[in-house]
């Protein structure tokens, strides 16, 4: 009971000291500065919400390389989003982590956290963050799966100027169903996706990043490649968005059906013709 005081003392003078090593390590010189908050770069031409490949168009314009039966899926996904309901979004409407590669859309903004051993990605988002761990560990024996995966990062020197210019992550150890983008554009149901990843600024523009990343899944093809690019917002001090997915989230899921709720508060149906749930618990209507 006596030591109780210089225990603590000596507790949070370590973690005092692991921050400050973490400060020192982000603002190290032969790791690339990733400060300040990165945003999705916006290609004027590509139509529709937010994209895996931003320099098309989302949906079908996107001109993935699927197997015809994930096209036949994406298909069906499509024709119900048309009719009112979600398609293979449906667990990201119901507030589920979107996970890879869907989280790295930036549809709201994204922070670069660097350490030695760990870069984090947050994302102002349904995904809270990645960690890359760039400690030179090797894959465990057993992966616990998640939306986001389990990434294992390496810092390279390409020019040989004695900084790091490079970070190569890969990705695995997925649960699912998970998707693209909110088109429904699907990764095959087996979970066994791999992501391969290249981060590198701009050599013309430090404002720019760039995130090569290749899909490999078994609802392709052939391994699909698209070059994602965020922009450095420019503000010193920029505001950042909490997204609270449940909060205004007006749809009502009864079994397998989706409904809507109205600003009235009353439930309404979510597709032309769609039947009411099934109310057999409760009293009849007030007349």
């Amino acid at each position: 009971m006596h030591h109780r005081g210089p225990i603590r003392a000596v507790a949070s003078l370590l973690a005092l000291l692991a921050t400050f090593g973490s400060a020192l390590a982000f603002d190290d010189p032969k790791y690339p500065d990733l400060k300040g908050q990165w945003e999705r770069f916006v290609v004027p031409e590509a139509t529709g919400q937010p994209s895996f490949d931003q320099t098309k168009s989302w949906g079908p314009g996107q001109q993935a390389p699927l197997t015809p039966e994930y096209q036949a899926i994406f298909a069906a996904s499509l024709a119900d989003q048309l009719r009112g309901g979600h398609g293979n979004s449906i667990d990201h409407v119901r507030c589920v982590a979107a996970g890879m590669p869907f989280m790295m859309v930036a549809f709201r903004p994204l922070e670069f956290i660097v350490t030695p051993e760990t870069t984090y990605i947050i994302i102002a988002d349904y995904d809270p963050l990645r960690r890359i761990f760039t400690d030179g560990r090797s894959w465990p024996k057993d992966i616990e799966r998640s939306y986001q995966g389990y990434s294992l990062g390496t810092w390279i020197d390409a020019d040989r100027d004695g900084k790091y210019d490079v970070l190569e992550i890969e990705t695995r150890g997925f649960k699912g169903p998970r998707v693209y983008d909110s088109s429904g554009l699907p990764l095959h149901y087996d979970n066994e996706s791999v992501f391969k990843e290249r981060f590198y600024l701009d050599k013309a523009d430090p404002n720019l990043l760039h995130d090569e990343i290749t899909v490999i899944d078994h609802a392709l093809t052939r391994p699909w490649t698209v070059d994602k690019r965020y922009v450095r917002n420019g503000v010193a001090h920029p505001d950042w968005p909490e997204s609270i997915c449940p909060e205004y989230n007006a749809q009502v899921f009864i079994g397998k059906e989706n409904y809507y709720l109205s600003a009235e508060g009353f439930l309404m149906p979510a597709r032309k013709g769609q039947e009411p749930p099934d109310m057999r618990y409760f009293n009849p209507s007030r007349k």
